[in-house]
């Protein structure tokens, strides 16, 4: 019992020395010990790191999950260490409306059809969506938080004991000073001297194995390697739904000339021939560009003589163009955005491209590029 009444008096006399001596600092009436510029240096940036982490995590889980509840219920169920439960992706959901719209309203009606395409569409971009913010999760946003939670926790005690280190020594050498002026002064009025008990400054390693620390655990968590991890997934993802979309473009393509009878000249080919390589890389402005699939032939190569081709009486159609589009060689048309152009297909062209006329200029153009008009 007296050890520990003993022990508490001595804690409290420790806290009592710290609070005198940091609020000395702070008013100029005490001298600090000042650290090494380079790991004042580092303390900034380990404090920005932590700063900066924050904001990108809290953004990256807004991203990933825009509604606040959804976002919250999820906080408790991992503070509880509890399995998150399935939710559904709006994607899915519409998909899901989409189907139940078409069986009502007629399967085999133009309309329903379309439903059930698009809903399919839908369903397989929710499944994509989920697959993104699972592998965001896992490498993006676990390592924040662990690094969070864990490194910086780390740091932070580190540094906490660091801080009261610097407070005492700086202590010791004021009570020092003191008593080395109050010797001085009894020396010179001829009193006796008294027998201060040598106080000396205790041996405290200030920076040199806390740097260490530090600098490790702020780089360990190598954010660059999660950054990186984060920005492939979303890139999949993206790349995931444009082939999705690209797909649907197509079956409603082959669809178009039975829904809407004479007002298009088209290509049927079926909506599962592979996507060319070219009509991948010419959407790469706005779009990401998907893998080649070997042994198509790309847009290019179509044995197509633009200069024997003449407008054809019926089938053309007015478009407007959606994007800026650079021609690649000389039977490409270059496209500006809001521009109106005429469209028509030839026998034999790449589903992806179509002949444009503007005045009395014309060349290949991409679909995706355009906005077919009624």
């Amino acid at each position: 019992m007296d050890f520990n009444m003993k022990k508490l008096a001595s804690d409290a006399g420790i806290f009592f020395t710290r609070a005198v001596q940091f609020t000395e600092e702070k008013f100029g009436q005490a001298e600090k010990t000042e650290l090494d510029a380079h790991f004042e240096n580092l303390l900034a940036r380990a404090d920005s790191t932590k700063n900066w982490t924050e904001k990108i995590l809290r953004q990256t889980e807004v991203l990933l999950q825009p509604n606040p509840s959804a976002r919250v219920e999820e906080f408790l169920y991992e503070k509880l260490d509890r399995k998150v439960p399935s939710r559904v992706t709006n994607g899915e959901l519409l998909a899901q409306y989409m189907s139940e719209a078409a069986n009502e309203l007629g399967p085999e009606t133009p309309y329903g059809k379309t439903l059930i395409k698009v809903g399919e569409t839908e369903k397989r971009l929710g499944a994509a969506e989920r697959d993104f913010i699972h592998s965001a999760s896992i490498n993006f946003l676990t390592p924040l938080r662990n690094f969070l939670e864990g490194d910086w926790r780390t740091i932070s005690k580190e540094r906490r004991i660091l801080q009261n280190r610097r407070l005492d020594l700086d202590a010791c050498k004021a009570r020092l000073k003191k008593a080395k002026a109050a010797e001085a002064k009894a020396a010179c009025e001829g009193d006796a001297v008294p027998d201060f008990q040598e106080t000396r400054p205790r041996n405290y390693i200030l920076s040199a194995s806390a740097s260490a620390l530090w600098s490790d655990e702020v780089d360990k968590v190598n954010h660059l390697r999660c950054l990186q991890e984060f920005v492939e997934s979303q890139a999949t993802y993206y790349a995931q739904c444009y082939r999705h979309m690209l797909d649907l473009q197509k079956q409603l393509g082959s669809t178009q000339g039975v829904i809407f009878p004479g007002t298009f000249v088209g290509n049927t080919e079926p909506a599962s021939s592979p996507l060319s390589s070219a009509s991948l890389a010419t959407a790469a402005a706005t779009i990401p560009v998907m893998p080649t699939v070997a042994g198509m032939p790309s847009a290019g190569e179509a044995a197509i003589s633009l200069d024997d081709v003449a407008l054809p009486a019926s089938g053309t159609r007015k478009a407007r163009v959606l994007y800026d589009y650079e021609a690649a060689d000389s039977s490409e048309l270059a496209l500006l955005a809001d521009e109106l152009i005429t469209v028509y297909s030839l026998p034999g062209m790449d589903p992806d491209w179509l002949i444009g006329e503007r005045g009395n200029r014309k060349g290949k153009v991409p679909v995706t590029y355009l906005e077919l008009l009624s």
